[in-house]
């Protein structure tokens, strides 16, 4: 999908709601940067459809960032075209905040439509960030070769999955995920919880990474908490994840049949 002389179009999407988006986009854009062939446009939600039409690529760093119909199509032919798309963290979340005399807890309405599908799931809650075990999956596959299990102190996600999905890293997890209406899993279902994971749709792909938490001391303000005193840096301090996430770009630049570049 290559333009002339082997350029690489990139759309960054990098923006939504309680997440240190400052960071997550310098870092993503620093990385990018690293591949001479890559040109990167950068918006905070998907209603450039113009650029994503003509993008080869798709990076997405956000958080209730809600595609309109009109959006959700475009997605969702971008990938079917042969566009690659590397989603981090919150990009499959939609959440509803709690609000006075209302819910008491975030609810996650279905609100991408085909998008979910697409993308492979959709979120519906995690339990307090504590430290958890990353383990390999597929130790062969070039995204993950060569990495051990290694520990993040992260949001670990439970998510509605739309299988069919190649999971590459998993953890597993069975308990509530406090202060969600859903994401709550039973102690006989199933307790591994996708972190990495491809999936194919049409001539396109989705890669899903789900660490990269990053938050900075001002960005709850909406929910009350006017300076948090602290930041959080979640996996973006961990080499493991560092590893990860450039192989994640670097196929999502050159395709699958580079391996991890």
């Amino acid at each position: 999908m290559a333009g002339p002389a082997g350029r690489v179009d990139a759309v960054l999407v990098c923006g939504g709601r309680w997440h240190d988006f400052d960071f997550a986009r310098l870092h993503l854009l620093e990385r990018l940067g690293r591949h001479e062939r890559v040109r990167t446009r950068v918006f905070e939600d998907y209603a450039r459809i113009d650029a994503i039409e003509s993008a080869d690529l798709l990076v997405t760093y956000t958080c209730d960032v809600r595609p309109s119909r009109e959006q959700q199509r475009v997605l969702v032919d971008f990938v079917a075209r042969g566009g690659r798309w590397l989603a981090l963290h919150a990009t499959n979340a939609a959440i509803e905040a709690p609000t006075p005399g209302g819910a008491r807890l975030f609810t996650t309405p279905r609100v991408f439509g085909a998008v979910a599908a697409v993308l492979g799931s959709q979120f519906l809650g995690h339990p307090p960030i504590a430290p958890y075990q990353v383990e390999i999956t597929q130790p062969d596959h070039p995204l993950v070769a060569g990495i051990s299990p290694f520990q993040v102190s992260d949001e670990l996600y439970v998510s509605e999955l739309h299988p069919p999905i190649d999971v590459l890293l998993h953890t597993r997890y069975r308990g509530p995920s406090r202060g969600f209406a859903e994401g709550q899993v039973p102690a006989s279902a199933d307790a591994l919880q996708p972190v990495l994971y491809l999936r194919r749709h049409a001539a396109g792909e989705v890669c899903y990474l789900t660490l990269g938490h990053c938050r900075g001391r001002f960005d709850v303000q909406d929910l009350g908490v006017d300076d948090l005193g602290h930041s959080d840096r979640g996996s973006w301090t961990v080499p493991e994840f560092i590893t990860v996430l450039d192989r994640c770009l670097s196929r999502a630049v050159y395709g699958p049949e580079h391996g991890a570049g």
